[in-house]
């Protein structure tokens, strides 16, 4: 019943929303609220701002396209910034067709599809509101019913400036249902609909043998010319065409660069002028943001043919790169298996991450300075620290390749492989990051675009997401146990503090067994530090940082302890770890575990359940990978 009475209070919030008035009373609107009268642009700009802005490392984050976009943050930002935000302001590049270049699968019709249906909600907001001749198919701007001579008065007392003509249409109306007076032609609010075809509208081309350039701009109704008597009376056009659907918001135009050039002439003279030729009327003005996406060859198709000249200078090119992000194309797969019927699949941790390693590589170009591979740069952009490169070392190898990430292997590629992966293994459902790394290896055979060349250049690349997750199941093991060690990791680490402070201080330990002084133990100090790379020369300064850190903790009344600094914690978990190697290779790889180590294991597998998001089945598989490759 609860999505009943949901359904039931948004139709009564739409209701409440209707508004209808003479022209007279929407001028008292426009006075209050002069944002109803912003342009098309204007209110997508208007529309994404609202939504929230953050600052992150020197980017603008858009809350708009946030949970939706994931790794596109610098191709939005230039997308606003040069786009959307001066055709708000009314320079030219309102008058340019947006054209979202990408290779496939890499966010261009989701990031349309969240213009379309944020531009839906916006409408029933306050600030998105939106009102248009009452009965008018085109929902035309209601101001155009100020003449022309009057206009530059009008922009005096309100500060809005008028563009377009009042259609063909409602000048006849204007005569006939209102005797010529503006002041009482009826206004209505409207809300955008892409289903309704109210302010939205999506054109997408056919066989150009068959297609009409009615779909685009309308057409002659004859059944009403012997009532009429003329094809010139607009009463006899059907105003039905994406262009007259899609006024006063967006219009989608799909595969643009493939349709036939006399589609392209009618958004060249909209886009340019404002306005499009239908039928045999005066020119119709239309306000309307139009949105084209086409791949790289495509693009480059089109530019190459000489009869397209014209054309190039009208279109704004917006490329729309893959994501390169480790982190953020987790966030991809997570959100396209959450949507799938397959999301309460257990899916072992590091998995997608892993799965993820692999794609970014593929779309990433090799360095052309320096010695870092493609690892390390992977890492890089991942915001992840890498000894001897900094934030400006970044800045620099995005400026090598500036068409890296419009190749490589898509999101849908990976996540038919998983499925693949899912559906093979659905009496036990639940995979780890080698199933699904062997499954994107078979899959390479398959894919019809990756030549010999490339797919010995994508195994290399499994082969190096399957080295990342050998260190990661490793490392996750390593902390199972040592938490399972718990006392001995304690005891260790007041070990290396006793002398981590005696050296500081210049002071003697005394030795618990036979009371005489000794001197701090450098090797035991060193055998921890080298598990974090910390080098001879950088130690005193290490050890120094640590009782600082201490002495901090102590003005505060608190106590340090294992968890208190994260480097040393690491330090002391490999360095346990490392002791224990044997245990853990026995406890892991032994058929016959006896009560002791049958013990250990059900601690660490419980451990790893608890705590790291594993179900039985594949803490057990990860133990018995960690355990072969300890063999070794």
């Amino acid at each position: 019943m609860d999505i009943l009475k949901k359904i039931e209070k948004y139709r009564e919030d739409e209701q409440r929303l209707k508004w209808e008035g003479t022209f007279a009373e929407y001028l008292e609107i426009v006075k209050e609220q002069p944002w109803v009268a912003q342009s098309a642009h204007s209110r997508v700009y208007s529309m994404i701002k609202d939504a929230g802005i953050e600052e992150v490392n020197g980017t603008r984050n858009y809350n708009f396209f946030s949970g939706q976009l994931f790794g596109l943050e610098e191709a939005l930002e230039r997308l606003v910034e040069e786009y959307f935000h001066p055709a708000a302001k009314r320079l030219d590049v309102r008058k340019r067709i947006l054209l979202l270049m990408g290779p496939v699968s890499g966010g261009k019709s989701t990031l349309v599809s969240l213009l379309k249906r944020g531009l839906e909600t916006y409408s029933l907001q306050s600030k998105g509101a939106i009102y248009a001749i009452k009965g008018c198919p085109m929902h035309e701007d209601p101001l155009h019913l100020i003449p022309q001579h009057l206009r530059a008065d009008f922009h005096e007392e309100y500060g809005i400036r008028i563009e377009g003509n009042l259609s063909p249409l409602n000048v006849m109306r204007l005569e006939k249902e209102y005797g010529g007076r503006i002041e009482d032609v009826l206004v209505e609010r409207i809300l955008l609909s892409e289903d309704k075809r109210v302010g939205i509208g999506t054109f997408s081309p056919s066989d150009p043998k068959s297609q009409d350039i009615a779909d685009l701009t309308g057409s002659i109704d004859f059944s009403t010319i012997a009532q009429y008597g003329s094809e010139s009376d607009p009463r006899a056009y059907r105003f039905d065409g994406e262009l007259n659907k899609a006024n006063r918001g967006m219009m989608e135009f799909q595969e643009m660069l493939k349709c036939d050039e006399k589609f392209l002439w009618h958004l060249l003279s909209l886009t340019q002028e404002g306005n499009f030729k239908a039928g045999r009327f005066a020119l119709i003005s239309a306000d309307e943001l139009i949105v084209a996406h086409t791949n790289e060859t495509e693009y480059k198709s089109f530019i190459s043919n000489k009869k397209n000249e014209a054309l190039h200078s009208r279109i704004i090119v917006m490329p729309i790169p893959y994501n390169l992000k480790v982190s953020e194309e987790e966030k991809i797969y997570e959100k396209m298996i959450r949507e799938s019927d397959v999301s309460n699949v257990h899916i072992a941790p590091h998995t997608l991450r892993v799965a993820a390693m692999f794609t970014i590589l593929t779309r990433l170009k090799d360095a052309k300075k320096g010695d870092i591979d493609l690892v390390k740069k992977m890492r890089l952009y991942d915001g992840e620290s890498v000894e001897g490169y900094n934030s400006a070392d970044i800045t620099e190898l995005k400026k090598e390749h500036q068409d890296e990430g419009m190749s490589g292997i898509d999101p849908r590629y990976v996540i038919n492989r998983i499925s693949s992966t899912i559906i093979r293994k659905e009496e036990n459902p639940s995979i780890n990051a080698l199933d699904v790394l062997r499954s994107l290896k078979e899959g390479l055979d398959q894919h019809p675009s990756i030549t010999s060349e490339l797919r010995e250049r994508y195994l290399n690349f499994i082969s190096l997401a399957r080295k990342e997750y050998d260190a990661i199941a490793k490392n996750e093991v390593q902390k199972a146990f040592v938490y399972s060690y718990e006392e001995s990791a304690k005891t260790l680490m007041d070990n290396y503090l006793d002398n981590v402070e005696a050296y500081c201080n210049k002071t003697k330990l005394r030795d618990p067994l036979t009371g005489e002084e000794i001197s701090p133990d450098e090797k035991l100090m060193r055998s921890i530090e080298e598990q974090i790379g910390i080098s001879e020369n950088a130690k005193k300064a290490f050890r120094e940082e640590i009782l600082i850190r201490i002495s901090a903790y102590a003005r505060k009344g608190k106590r340090f302890d294992y968890n208190s600094h994260d480097r040393l914690r690491e330090a002391i978990q490999k360095k346990l770890f490392a002791d224990l190697k044997d245990v853990v290779k026995i406890t892991t790889s032994t058929k016959t575990p006896d009560e002791r180590q049958l013990k250990k294991v059900n601690e660490v597998v419980a451990r790893l359940i608890e705590e790291h998001g594993y179900n039985s089945t594949s803490a057990n598989e990860l133990l018995r990978y960690v355990g072969s490759l300890l063999n070794r």
